[in-house]
């Protein structure tokens, strides 16, 4: 699996819980449409462990079975319209791309 990370924090007007509903709902509704998507999990962070991991929201994993595939989705108009959704909403984030391996599995 080759992996889009995405860290992600709201903006500052907008409330924690307002970011997770717009990001699992509206902008997910695009997300959903992005050629190649095979999997995509999403955490909610409710607690950072240490003070300098404080200030995101939420953590997106979508995967795609390569990295051609991947650069096929962020080509596409649906990725083009994802980006026009988040706009300027003044957030933060993290992107960034790798393979996956499964390091453990019970």
């Amino acid at each position: 699996m080759y992996n889009l990370v995405l860290l992600a924090a709201r903006p500052p007007e907008w409330t924690h819980e307002q970011f997770i509903t717009w990001w699992r709902g509206d902008h997910a509704e695009l997300t959903y449409r992005l050629p190649g998507l095979r999997s995509w999990r999403h955490t909610d962070i409710d607690a950072a462990l240490e003070p300098r991991s404080e200030g995101w929201d939420g953590i997106s994993v979508l995967g795609f079975d390569s990295p051609e595939d991947l650069r096929k989705a962020l080509a596409s108009p649906e990725w083009a319209a994802a980006v026009a959704q988040v706009g300027d909403m003044k957030g933060r984030r993290i992107a960034v791309l790798g393979h996956e391996a499964e390091m453990f599995s019970a």
